[in-house]
């Protein structure tokens, strides 16, 4: 399982994680799915590790915005 899903699932879920960060259920499956967050992460535009760490601490999951940042940076192509 990916960093991601996992931290997905740390956080109470697809819907939880929709929810907290205004987009649809359907955006966070594409997340998992690709393993990785979208570019407005990196871009800082969106704070989308933020309120999911913060989800996964109230379930009483540690869980390092930073970390999740790196490990689910998009996955860059050759050109």
């Amino acid at each position: 399982m990916s960093t991601l899903k996992q931290a997905i699932e740390d956080a109470g879920g697809a819907a939880a994680v929709a929810a907290s960060c205004g987009v649809s259920a359907r955006a966070i499956y594409k997340w998992a799915a690709s393993g990785s967050l979208p570019r407005t992460e990196y871009t800082g535009e969106t704070d989308y590790a933020d309120r999911i760490a913060r989800l996964a601490a109230e379930r009483g999951n540690h869980l390092d915005a930073a970390a999740l940042r790196v490990s689910a940076a998009p996955k860059r192509s050759a050109a």
